[in-house]
């Protein structure tokens, strides 16, 4: 898409917005499109991209070029960085995705480091849903690694509770409990639950069951085997140090006994027949 294509409207003459804008210093503003609002303010389904409008207006005698920023809002620009010649306007378009309830503000910066910004008040619409998922559940040394997937609209808190079966019944219980985290719709967190005293010589099924406020519950699991593999070392040289010496013996009996039944065997003495009598 062509700059002139996302930058819908450039003025001619100077623009009086009757809107309450944010000004900075040298005579630019930002004010919301399309009217006298004061802020913008979204609303829409779960998962919903929404679409508005920003204007960038200048009232000064010199052209003047802005960067365009979302800050607590996931905003996307038609254009981030727009010039506006003296006393014109440009509409910026943009849009944002309604993940969940957000307040915010797009951010203008010129080239002097001045700043505008215009509210934003974004506002998800529809029944709230809690769901959530986890991920990845891998055993790692000393630890338990696994990601949290919030996969509704709702801010989540989730509790944690760990099992692990072994050969010969359970070796981790642990009865839930909440996280330290909030988990925002639509995002990914990766986790980590130490396993301080797990077995040295084992095999095990590790299950990891999640849930949250609202009916949120998912449940993942892996298997892990423990080896003490210094140990399996440290035995296999032992074993290999006192068997050497006693094959080496062996291996010397053989060869004194096969020199022994060398020396002791008869000469034989072969006769060739010619079939001639002397």
């Amino acid at each position: 898409m062509s700059t002139a294509a996302r930058v819908l409207l450039v003025s001619l003459l100077l623009v009086m917005s009757t809107a309450p804008a944010a000004s900075a210093a040298d005579g630019w503003a930002l004010v919301p499109s399309g009217g006298s609002r004061p802020s913008v303010y979204a609303e829409g389904a779960p998962g919903a991209v929404l679409q508005d409008a920003v204007s960038v207006v200048n009232r000064s005698g010199r052209a003047v070029t802005v960067r365009l920023s979302g800050s607590g809002v996931p905003v996307t620009f038609a254009a981030d960085r727009v010039r506006v010649p003296a006393r014109t306007r440009a509409d910026v378009p943009f849009t944002v995705s309604a993940r969940a309830d957000r307040s915010g503000e797009i951010v203008a910066r010129d080239q002097d480091g001045r700043r505008a910004a215009v509210p934003v008040r974004l506002r998800v619409g529809g029944p709230a849903l809690s769901a959530l998922t986890v991920e990845h559940v891998a055993v790692r040394g000393d630890r338990i690694t696994y990601d949290l997937v919030n996969r509704g609209t709702t801010v989540l808190v989730p509790s944690l509770a760990v099992h692990a079966d072994g050969v010969f019944g359970p070796v981790l219980d642990r009865a839930p409990r909440t996280l330290p985290v909030r988990l925002r719709p639509g995002h990914r967190l990766s986790l980590a639950e130490p396993w301080p005293g797990r077995p040295a010589l084992e095999s095990v099924d590790v299950r990891l069951t999640v849930t949250a406020a609202g009916g949120a519950h998912d449940s993942a699991g892996a298997a892990a085997r423990f080896v003490p593999w210094g140990a399996v070392t440290g035995i296999a040289g032992a074993v290999a140090a006192v068997g050497a010496p006693l094959l080496v013996r062996g291996l010397r009996r053989r060869r004194r006994r096969t020199a022994d039944g060398e020396a002791l065997e008869p000469p034989r003495t072969e006769v060739e027949l010619t079939g001639a009598l002397t």
